[in-house]
């Protein structure tokens, strides 16, 4: 008999997956080589900031604030309220420009307020001189290993099971699919692809294309700024953003952009910029306050859109991958429709937008 729904991937996609469809009444199992969370999302400072990441607006911004809903919602507490304990606070989000050319561009924000550089060295005094910032009140931030290990354990505690193990091949048989996981053969009626970066390594899987592109993260001690308060909000700036951490005093700056393949390994020359670019944004930040560097391998695919939906060549597998630089904030809003569609129902008219089948 087959399973009902193989997941490939415990990372925050896979387990946002796993636990819609636990919670619904559907049996899952998720595969992944890794712990749980110990990809890409690791190394995420868990930013839910749509209107910084998408400022081209257009089907992704949409996504992005119907995802940024959930979780200014029901969404956190749902699963707080099972027990499981979650960092998540909604702080919202300022984006410094440093130039004439960058205050030009953020004027045009979609949603939030422009602030002259008077009142922004009057408000936030630990900033460098700027020329102005584009403050918005949405958003905020969420711990994504704690988030991600508390989906995963509200889906076992709903019927989901989680089995370590490296997915080899994906094929269509009979009615199902057909799934070898270290040389073992498993069947299941759905299997959903939320494997990442790692997506095209599976004997079997042609499409999307997608390609692992490698961020650099540091977790530094926070300076106290007046009053004994840490970072009041997020801080974006051109080459880096400032994430505070309130339950332990710490800030996360992050995150390098490069092409580096599949090495998973951390670089002087990625920790050393990302200082640098912190400090041109908050001074107090030093290099002695450097906690910890990560590492994680970002799925993107060449539009640089997620992929969601049916596979176009073998039926019953369907895509939840490519979310490249915003798999945490997607996480919901992809659980919700990738759910649907496992259940039968219509598909999300959002769907259109990030059809596998568009490459």
């Amino acid at each position: 008999m087959n399973d009902p729904v193989i997941i490939v991937g415990a990372g925050v996609i896979g387990c946002a997956i796993a636990r819609e469809l636990s919670v619904r009444g559907v049996r899952c199992t998720v595969i992944d080589p890794r712990p749980i969370g110990g990809g890409a999302t690791q190394a995420s400072a868990g930013m839910l900031a749509p209107y910084v990441e998408a400022h081209a607006g257009g089907p992704m911004l949409d996504l992005c604030v119907r995802s940024l809903e959930l979780y200014e919602s029901a969404y956190v507490q749902s699963v707080r309220n099972e027990g499981f304990d979650i960092d998540h606070e909604l702080i919202g989000t300022l984006e410094i420009a440093l130039s004439d050319a960058q205050a030009a561009t953020l004027r045009n924000g979609v949603m939030g307020g422009w602030l002259e550089p008077h009142v922004i060295a009057e408000t936030y005094p630990f900033l460098c001189s700027t020329f102005g910032a584009f403050t918005s009140e949405e958003g905020g931030y969420v711990d994504p290993p704690q988030l991600t290990r508390a989906l995963a354990g509200s889906a076992e505690r709903h019927g989901g099971t989680f089995r370590v193990g490296r997915v080899e091949a994906i094929s269509r048989d009979g009615d199902g699919v057909r799934v070898v996981v270290n040389g073992e053969c498993l069947a299941a009626d759905r299997v959903v692809l939320a494997a990442g970066a790692w997506t095209n390594q599976i004997e079997g899987i042609r499409r999307p294309p997608l390609r692992p592109v490698r961020g650099q993260l540091l977790k530094m001690r926070s300076p106290v700024f007046g009053l004994g308060l840490l970072l009041p909000t997020i801080m974006w700036g051109p080459d880096c953003y400032i994430v505070p951490r309130y339950r332990d005093g710490t800030v996360l700056v992050g995150a390098t952009v490069e092409e580096a393949g599949f090495d998973e390994r951390t670089t002087d020359e990625g920790v050393s910029g990302l200082l640098a670019a912190a400090r041109r944004l908050i001074p107090a930040l030093t290099a002695d306050m450097l906690i910890e560097a990560r590492v994680g391998l970002r799925p993107a695919t060449p539009d640089e859109l997620p992929v969601l939906g049916a596979d176009p060549e073998i039926p019953g597998l369907l895509h939840a991958s490519g979310h490249y630089r915003n798999g945490v904030l997607l996480a919901p809003i992809t659980g919700q429709l990738i759910a649907d569609l496992v259940l039968g129902e219509s598909p999300d008219e959002a769907l259109q937008h990030f059809r596998p089948d568009r490459f």
